[in-house]
């Protein structure tokens, strides 16, 4: 897991071919100005959910891990709390891993939790278990989804 900056996103580039086109659209864009939803960048390798959330409690929230992705997570509207486990201490799923969606949804709790705030963004790797969307009210925010 990582969390920083969009102004440091530089020292992130080489950790995978696509990570420079990935924040090179998010720092290029006026997200106010596009409706929420799915934007490709480069099909299925690189795409952007642009969603709009309403904030959980860490009770309601669930914990997610990937195997295909990588998530760049970037809160617009508001800072957002996220939790955060490694893969290998997840011990209780709640089902089977989605392939379609590339997701599996746990009743574990994170065990670290961190505030991205607007400016900021949190890159989770698929051994990175995260607990994503704790908060108040409605916000925006962006999930940058990056083929592994």
């Amino acid at each position: 897991m990582i969390l920083d900056s969009l102004k440091n996103s530089a020292r992130y580039e080489g950790l995978h071919p696509r990570f420079k086109a990935a924040f090179d659209f998010v720092k290029s864009n006026d997200f106010s100005k596009l409706e929420p939803g799915t934007i490709e960048i480069d099909g299925n390798d690189l795409f952007v959910n642009f969603a709009e959330i309403v904030g959980k409690t860490p009770d309601v929230a669930k914990v997610e891990t990937h195997k295909l992705y990588i998530d760049i997570q970037v809160p617009l509207t508001s800072v957002e709390t996220m939790g955060f486990i490694p893969v290998s201490e997840l011990k209780s799923p709640m089902g089977e891993y989605d392939a379609g969606k590339d997701m599996c949804f746990f009743n574990d709790n994170a065990t670290t939790f961190i505030n991205v705030h607007p400016g900021q963004f949190a890159i989770f790797f698929p051994e990175d278990g995260h607990q994503p969307g704790i908060g108040d009210g409605i916000s925006q925010k962006l999930i940058v989804k990056v083929k592994i």
